[in-house]
């Protein structure tokens, strides 16, 4: 048994100024207040007991990313084993469209990290796949030459093929292939991310809907109607939120329009201040309210790492700038935000609550993915914690009731 006592706990709808959480195996099982405000001398006294943050869209980390090909080192495990110092919890390993070599090799890697997960590891959630299927015009980062057609893809589903295998990077590889990639992952694909204006895009939406996976609206030219008709058919999720579409606009609302205007889907927001104003995150929260909205940090393997720093997204050299990722051309490709470093952005720069911005970085991710028992803090919830200090920064992260990261004395 562990005894969390003297902290302020964030439940799912209030702040407790001074409690005992109390952990018993895998397991919160009890949450009790402590009167006259606890004890002044407790080691956790202006500290911050909050769920366990959940990134459901990151492509890397110190170093890393996702579609890395390195000899003997799994890139996901590698991510998986730094995350818990940022108060992460879980995570689904996010790629950009890639060729299906790469993806199958990316899929393989999280299933074995999903079926041997490492001690004191984040826990690797199905993979969000950024995929081959969005439109050119808004692709941002994402390899131009690895884009495809959901209405070609669909099409060469089950046709008879000679094998032809193609290196990673190669530009030629028919579109169906992906779908293939995708279809032999099984439950290692959580996500997939499309433009549903693109010939097929709805018929994708379904599809993809069909066989259980979240389809996620983004990196589109899509407009209002055409934004409620893939909501309509399936679609439950909005990939970054105002990035890589078109702007709102008052008599043209378009693709974000729709996600604000819709219950039914769940939006992401970069909150790290740049991607996103802070102004229009609050109003995008205001809007949707906390249950509908996650954020995530599209990382790259230049997060949590120095002004300057090099990697790689997807194989395309990315250098760490003073407020996100770029490429050499200067597109941005990601950002350099880390979770802990969002949900302080929440608190002090977009001035949600406590409770808020705990319910954004935890508690809808994990409804949203269906994460039952995780995302909050009460008995006989999965004990994912992480405790913060006055500033908000980590140190302790606990999965499943274990210690897995305590912050060095300073």
């Amino acid at each position: 048994m562990i005894a969390l006592s003297g902290a302020r706990v964030v439940l799912p709808d209030r702040l407790l100024t001074a409690a005992t959480l109390v952990i018993e195996g895998d397991r919160i099982s009890e949450v009790r207040p402590e009167s006259g405000g606890g004890d002044p001398g407790s080691p956790l006294h202006h500290h911050y007991l909050v769920p366990g943050f959940i990134d459901v869209h990151v492509h890397g980390l110190e170093g890393f990313d996702t579609l890395d090909r390195l000899e003997g080192i799994s890139p996901i495990a590698a991510m998986a084993a730094r995350l818990p110092r940022y108060g992460v919890t879980a995570f689904c390993p996010t790629t950009v469209a890639c060729a299906p070599e790469a993806l199958g090799r990316m899929l393989l890697d999280v299933r074995r990290a999903r079926e041997m997960p490492a001690a004191g590891a984040a826990r690797v959630l199905p993979a969000h796949l950024e995929s081959n299927f969005i439109n050119d015009a808004f692709r941002g980062a994402q390899p131009v030459a690895c884009l495809r057609s959901p209405r070609t893809a669909l099409a060469g589903l089950g046709r008879v093929k000679s094998p032809q295998p193609h290196d990673d990077g190669a530009d030629e590889f028919p579109a169906s292939d992906v779908l293939a990639a995708i279809e032999r992952a099984g439950a290692d694909v959580g996500i997939l991310t499309l433009a549903p204006e693109l010939e097929g895009g709805l018929d994708l939406v379904r599809w993809a809907t069909s066989r259980g996976l979240r389809v996620s609206l983004g990196h589109s030219a899509a407009t209002f109607e055409q934004g409620l008709e893939a909501i309509a058919a399936g679609a439950r999720q909005a990939t970054h939120l105002f990035n890589r579409m078109p702007p709102l606009a008052h008599r043209a609302p378009g693709l974000a329009g729709a996600v604000l205007h819709s219950e039914e889907i769940a939006a992401e927001l970069i909150c790290d201040g740049y991607h996103v104003h802070p102004a229009i995150v609050r109003t995008a929260v205001a809007a949707k309210r906390p249950s509908r909205i996650m954020a995530i940090t599209d990382g790259t393997a230049v997060s949590g790492l120095p002004v300057g720093s090099r990697g790689a997204l997807g194989g395309q050299p990315i250098v760490a700038g003073d407020s996100a990722a770029l490429l050499g051309d200067g597109t941005l490709a990601g950002s350099v935000l880390t979770m802990d470093r969002a949900f302080r952005t929440l608190v002090e720069n977009v001035g949600l609550s406590i409770v808020d911005a705990a319910t954004l970085c935890a508690t809808t991710p994990a409804r949203e993915l269906g994460l039952d028992g995780r995302g909050l803090l009460e008995p006989n919830a999965i004990a994912d914690i992480v405790v913060l200090d006055e500033k908000l920064s980590v140190v302790r992260t606990y999965i499943a009731g274990q210690l897995v990261y305590q912050r060095s004395a300073d």
